[in-house]
């Protein structure tokens, strides 16, 4: 199951406390103090890991915390720092603060890495302590307490290029061709239920894009409805938008009206991801209705440059594949 939100708890590790010790050794009987630092609490960092597909494994593991800082010891021995926590992420995490909201980081990259929270000061050990009145103090200090927080993760995708459009208008059934991808493909609306990523191959330039299949919007997805800001909010980066019209239309389905409405929730959603280069692709051309279908769409936007494909000829396919290369090498470029 694809996870793209979870809340966790961490807590950085405490610091060990200082150590009330004396130096006693034969001849010196009176060695005076001798005790070490505690260690310092471990961190807590979050890092970017592309080898992490979403957030499932904090739905498992809610809470995580660094280990405390080792205790001081004689002879003047600092205690062992303790080991940081790692709160492993995908590339495109965004962190918010549990309690009120507000935004915390943003991991964009592979191996990046965010301080989340400070682990405690080790205590003092009583060699701190000694002075020309006090020769032989007692006193020590307890390590800091780590810090503790509670954090929200929402995972925006990281793709190259989003596949947007209505239920069952074939984005399963494309991805499955461009990408080696198998997402679950029917006959009937919202067979996609979380995000799909694939790999676009060109092997000839020795390059790969990536391709975020989004399941399919409603009208009213802008409002959240059919959870429809859980699904946008995973094409706010791709660079490209590939807007897949179900052409073979239906007695309540016009491909020209959902055109239009697929550009107007984009728009409401975010202006920026209506402004985003767009890619319209023509769906189902070996269906009796498409051509002529088609035809009506031209009429009604005669400047719009559509690539008409099928799934099910794969009528098409190529032309796609290059166009989607070129927007988003342009895209790169800016």
């Amino acid at each position: 199951m694809f996870v793209d939100e979870a809340t966790v708890a961490l807590k950085a590790g405490d610091g060990g406390k200082g150590c009330a010790g004396f130096r006693r050794e034969k001849f010196i009987p009176r060695g005076g103090p001798d005790g070490g630092d505690g260690g310092k609490g471990g961190d807590v960092w979050a890092v970017g890991d592309e080898n992490v597909g979403d957030l499932e494994r904090y739905q498992f593991t809610p809470s995580i915390s660094a280990k405390d800082g080792g205790k001081g010891m004689g002879r003047l021995k600092t205690g062992a720092s303790g080991a940081d926590a790692e709160l492993r992420v995908p590339p495109g995490t965004v962190i918010y603060s549990a309690e009120t909201g507000a935004f915390v980081a943003e991991i964009l990259k592979h191996g990046e890495r965010v301080l989340l929270l400070r682990g405690g000061e080790g205590g003092l050990g009583n060699a701190h302590f000694k002075s020309s009145v006090n020769r032989a103090p007692r006193e020590f200090t307890w390590g800091g307490e780590g810090e503790f927080g509670e954090y929200r993760l929402v995972l925006k995708t990281i793709a190259d290029a989003g596949l947007v459009g209505f239920p069952n208008a074939g984005k399963s059934s494309l991805t499955a061709l461009l990408t080696p991808a198998r997402p679950k493909i029917g006959a009937y609306p919202f067979t996609t239920l979380h995000v799909n990523i694939g790999t676009l191959a060109y092997p000839d330039k020795y390059e790969v894009l990536k391709i975020a299949d989004i399941p399919g919007l409603v009208v009213g997805a802008s409002q959240n409805k059919g959870l429809g800001h859980k699904f946008l909010r995973h094409i706010e980066r791709c660079k490209v938008l590939i807007l897949l019209i179900d052409m073979a239309g239906s007695d309540d389905r016009d491909p020209r009206k959902d055109y239009e409405n697929l550009l107007e929730e984009l728009s409401i959603y975010s202006k920026k991801l209506a402004e985003k280069p767009a890619i319209v692709a023509a769906n189902k051309m070996d269906e009796p209705s498409a051509p002529n279908n088609l035809k009506k769409f031209l009429r009604k936007y005669p400047d719009l440059d559509v690539i008409p494909i099928s799934c099910l000829t794969e009528e098409g396919i190529d032309r796609l594949k290059d166009e989607i290369y070129v927007q988003c090498k342009k895209s790169f470029s800016l």
